[in-house]
């Protein structure tokens, strides 16, 4: 006799396998999924059926014109199922709705001239989010709320245990965002979410060992991709690369005396050098741009450049990645000659574990940390769609 609840498993994972394509890789046709799952296209037609009336995908018909013979409806992710992301900066906070389909239709930044406490970053999310929904999000189906912290954050219950550029110690974040807004509520490191997302959806696709390194006014936190799973740790703290201790050939490079990565390669140095406060990543690349080869903001790039090239170097050498990821204002410091920085870091790597090296920047720009938020966010229903 056959286990009832047996069943119900396969079934619930087979469910999970579609939805899962279908956030991934966009929308696939139910003949794709047929040949990606292996299932008969009858069991295929029922698992979409169901995952139609939960609300969670849409059926459309295909452009009869990319193929020949019966044409197969497209099952795509439903865009009004959507989540919250954060990420609470020194300088600002940013917050966007993400779409399950993989769309980002609002994104706001909010500049600060204060640090936001946590039961002010608590109330913000909760305000924006009634807004949101009175108006642009009042169709959608808000399933949970992501947040990407600039410091360190306890795997197991979201507790921020040390965010210092917020000045955040032991904050159990998770909770106060529950309760601002009754959402399921996933906090996760910045740097750690934005590996994934560009592992699933950027510059590291199709990379199995990956080091993302991601630059923001909070300094520099890093993550890691082992085997195509990310490598959080015993508590989830891996990646701290800002606070290593980088080496510097010329005294003459040094501007912090015993300083970490984090103090050297700066993105408060970037701004001082082309005399803004506060600014954005794509306002501060073009600040540096236009402040042309013969200047001190040039001079400051290439100072940064040297220094992180020992840094990737000693991580090269350490986790021999396929790809270096570089995000935030690395990305930008990086962004004028990747071909050199590249021979800088293989020129002081072990050649083995450099000589098939790539680094890229981070190719979804500014949403990295919001999209790996969301992802997080996301994490629970993909894994049960009908639970």
């Amino acid at each position: 006799m056959t286990d009832p609840s047996a069943a119900e498993g396969v079934r619930q994972r087979n469910l999970a396998r579609l939805l899962r394509l279908v956030h991934l890789e966009g929308p696939l046709s139910r003949a794709r999924l047929t040949g990606a799952t292996g299932l008969n296209r009858s069991t295929i037609a029922d698992l979409v059926g169901e995952l139609v009336r939960e609300g969670l995908v849409v059926e459309r018909a295909p452009d009869p014109s990319r193929r020949v013979g019966r044409p197969s409806p497209v099952v795509a992710a439903d865009a009004r199922v959507v989540a919250i992301a954060v990420n609470p900066e020194v300088d600002a906070v940013t917050l966007a709705a993400v779409g399950l389909d993989r769309g980002l239709p609002l994104r706001e930044r909010i500049e600060l001239d204060h640090l936001l406490t946590p039961d002010e970053t608590a109330a913000l999310i909760a305000e924006r989010l009634a807004q949101w929904r009175a108006g642009e999000l009042a169709d959608a189906r808000v399933v949970a709320v992501g947040l990407a912290v600039p410091g360190l954050v306890r795997a197991a219950d979201g507790l921020v245990r040390n965010a210092p550029h917020l000045r955040w110690t032991d904050v159990p974040l998770r909770d106060l965002v529950e309760t601002a807004t009754g959402l399921p509520t996933v906090v996760g490191n910045d740097a750690t979410l934005g590996a994934i997302a560009e592992h699933l959806f950027g510059a590291a696709a199709g990379f199995d060992d990956v080091v993302y390194l991601n630059g923001g006014a909070s300094g520099i936190g890093g993550g890691l991709i082992v085997h195509g799973m990310p490598l959080l740790g015993a508590g989830g703290y891996t990646g701290e690369f800002g606070q290593n201790r980088p080496g510097i050939a010329a005294e003459s490079d040094r501007r912090a005396v015993d300083g970490v990565l984090e103090d050297e390669v700066s993105r408060a140095r970037l701004l001082a050098a082309v005399g803004l406060h506060a600014a954005d990543e794509p306002v501060l690349a073009s600040a540096l741009a236009d402040a042309g080869v013969e200047s001190e903001a040039a001079d400051e790039v290439a100072r940064q450049r040297r220094i992180l090239a020992t840094a990737l170097a000693n991580a090269v050498n350490a986790l021999n990645p396929a790809v270096v990821v570089l995000g935030g204002f690395l990305a930008t410091i990086a962004a004028a000659d990747v071909p050199g920085l590249t021979e800088l870091v293989r020129a002081q790597a072990m050649s083995a574990n450099a000589e098939d090296l790539e680094i890229r920047v981070a190719s979804l720009a500014e949403d990295r940390l919001l999209i790996g938020a969301a992802e997080a966010a996301f994490a629970e229903l993909l894994r049960g769609p009908t639970a």
